[in-house]
């Protein structure tokens, strides 16, 4: 059955056509993130739903151009299910996601006005009278190089031509070859040489300058520099293999002035001082989301393992009476020293049917900036938050004394985990405050990660972990096994330090103060004096993990 055969009893839907970049999920356009957070369906092959699917709202269908099997299955307006061909047949699947009305998102890799299929999918919708719309996007040809530090023009206006590999025929070569502007080729790993043969048979100097990167874009990117008559030797000598599922072409840029010789100094995206490292964060995809954020931005690859799980109270009735004094004016301050608390007191408030109104004529203080984000989520604006460390120390420090005259109540109440240390109390107490001390939810130690995960952990495939407290240290060591000695340690503080060194661990990375993003930053410029020492010496730029025996053979996959 041919696409244009299903316009009969078709309601009208919509396609957009969305170029979903070259790699780097930071490369998609606000228009391009606002389509499909307006999908019913997203139609996509492997390698792009891992850069768009995140920007989908809860419901929307997802289907896999290469299984051809929709993930949720999709209902059709009689709410019957819509089975998927088996053949890779992306216009068919477009077709038929958009019966009964639905906003369908076809997403391909790099721009659709490049991509090979997208135009014969547009005139399938174009003929079932379908209305789409097309959301460019950043093309591989251009975004990789960029990001390998490799500019394509320069102040002379350098003449640029693209070539598909996959597709060029002997004319094509030709004409390249006899042209001395910028040469940019697309083509799969086991084919860069015979391009590079078949311009230098064209006429282009066998020591013409060329650059080949791999996975452009995300932090499993690599650039070689080469010559056309060397470029064999060197990826042979690099041993880099192709990737097992095919994955997206490389690209090279060969021309004398396309910067290859200038990469050193412009290549600003590899050389990012936690370039590709895997970096194990023990904590909770939601705890530590502005942390792995963080990580990404100096070239890291987060990997959120949580170390605990939390739990309501085992006697929930000192929290109800806590939120019901609350209400009805028990207290002057509540104090929050977590995100978990605020989560807690958000989900009794919603309980008994309350909201952030129920904070009026109540101060409101975060122990940090984390707290204080989830605080904000929840409609509350804190009124203190620690000028300094952020802690229960730091809070202490910028909390006013009980004052009788200005304080008509004397009481504080703490909502706080079982496990929480009693400084904050004290401190408290010694201001003249009274403490409703209430344990607003219960810290277990979290189920063991998959075992994938924990053998990465035993066996160094993790390149450094970050240790904010001693209990993660105990509770990863618990669950999951004590880390590789290649493995980088870097821990929050001298507390947690020692509770690492206990458990036969050598910290290498300490944070100045007791903070996830001072951690984080302490840890970049860890990588990055490593980097520099590496660079010094002559050496390669290798991370840990490449150190344990048998990783310089995996490492060649890409």
């Amino acid at each position: 059955m041919s696409p244009t055969t299903l316009s009969a009893g078709l309601e009208h839907g919509h396609v957009t056509f969305l170029g979903a970049g070259p790699g780097d999920p930071g490369l998609l356009t606000l228009r391009a993130v606002e389509a499909l957070a307006n999908a019913d369906v997203l139609v996509a092959e492997p390698e792009v739903l891992d850069v768009v699917r995140t920007h989908t709202k809860q419901g929307c269908a997802v289907l896999d151009t290469e299984a051809g099997t929709p993930r949720p299955a999709l209902a059709d307006a009689s709410s019957k299910s819509v089975e998927a061909p088996a053949a890779r047949d992306a216009a068919h699947l477009v077709m038929e996601a958009v019966r009964g009305g639905r906003r369908v998102v076809r997403a391909v890799s790099g721009d659709p006005g490049l991509d090979t299929y997208a135009a014969e999918e547009m005139l399938a919708c174009a003929a079932a009278g379908v209305p789409f719309e097309v959301v460019p996007g950043i093309a591989a040809a251009v975004g990789v190089p960029a990001y390998a530090g490799v500019p394509l023009r320069d102040a002379q206006g350098t003449d640029v031509r693209f070539v598909d590999a996959r597709t060029a025929s002997g004319r094509c070569w030709t004409e390249v070859g006899a042209s001395d502007g910028t040469v940019v080729v697309s083509a799969a790993l086991d084919s860069v040489a015979a391009a590079a043969g078949e311009l230098v048979a064209a006429g282009r100097k066998p020591d013409t300058p060329m650059t080949v990167t791999v996975a452009g874009t995300t932090t499993r990117q690599r650039t070689w520099s080469a010559t056309l008559g060397t470029i064999a030797q060197t990826l042979k000598q690099a041993k880099v293999l192709p990737s097992p599922d095919g994955g997206r072409p490389v690209i090279a840029v060969v021309g004398e002035r396309s910067a290859a010789a200038q990469r050193d100094r412009l290549s600003w995206f590899e050389s990012k001082p936690l370039f590709g490292w895997k970096v194990l964060v023990p904590r909770t995809k939601e705890q530590a989301a502005s942390l792995s954020d963080q990580l990404r931005s100096y070239g890291a690859v987060p990997h959120e393992v949580p170390t605990i799980a939390v739990e309501p109270p085992r006697t929930p009735q000192q929290m109800e009476r806590a939120v019901k004094g609350l209400v009805t004016g028990r207290y002057e301050w509540i104090a929050f020293t977590s995100v978990n608390a605020v989560k807690a007191v958000r989900e009794k408030f919603e309980e008994y049917g309350l909201d952030a109104r129920a904070f009026a004529g109540i101060k409101v203080a975060a122990v940090g900036e984390q707290t204080a984000k989830a605080l904000v989520a929840f409609g509350v604006k804190p009124d203190l938050v620690p000028s300094g460390e952020q802690s229960a120390a730091g809070l202490l420090e910028d909390w006013p004394p009980y004052d009788p005259v200005f304080d008509p109540i004397d009481r504080v109440f703490l909502p706080r985990a079982d496990i929480a240390t009693e400084t904050l109390v004290a401190g408290l107490i010694e201001l003249g405050w009274e403490v409703d001390d209430v344990t607003a939810y219960r810290t277990v130690r979290a189920s063991p990660p998959p075992a994938e995960t924990r053998e990465a952990i035993k066996g160094g495939g993790f390149d450094a972990v970050l240790f904010t407290s001693s209990s993660t240290v105990r509770n990863l060591v618990g669950i999951a096994g004590k880390p590789h000695n290649v493995t980088v340690i870097a821990c929050i503080g001298p507390a947690t330090a020692k509770t690492a060194e206990e458990h036969g661990l050598r910290v290498d990375v300490m944070a100045p103060e007791p903070s996830v993003h001072k951690l984080a930053e302490a840890l970049a410029d860890f990588g990055a004096r490593r980097r520099t020492a590496a660079l010094e010496a002559g050496d390669p730029v290798t991370r840990p993990s490449e150190r344990r025996p048998g990783a310089r053979r995996r490492r060649a996959a890409t």
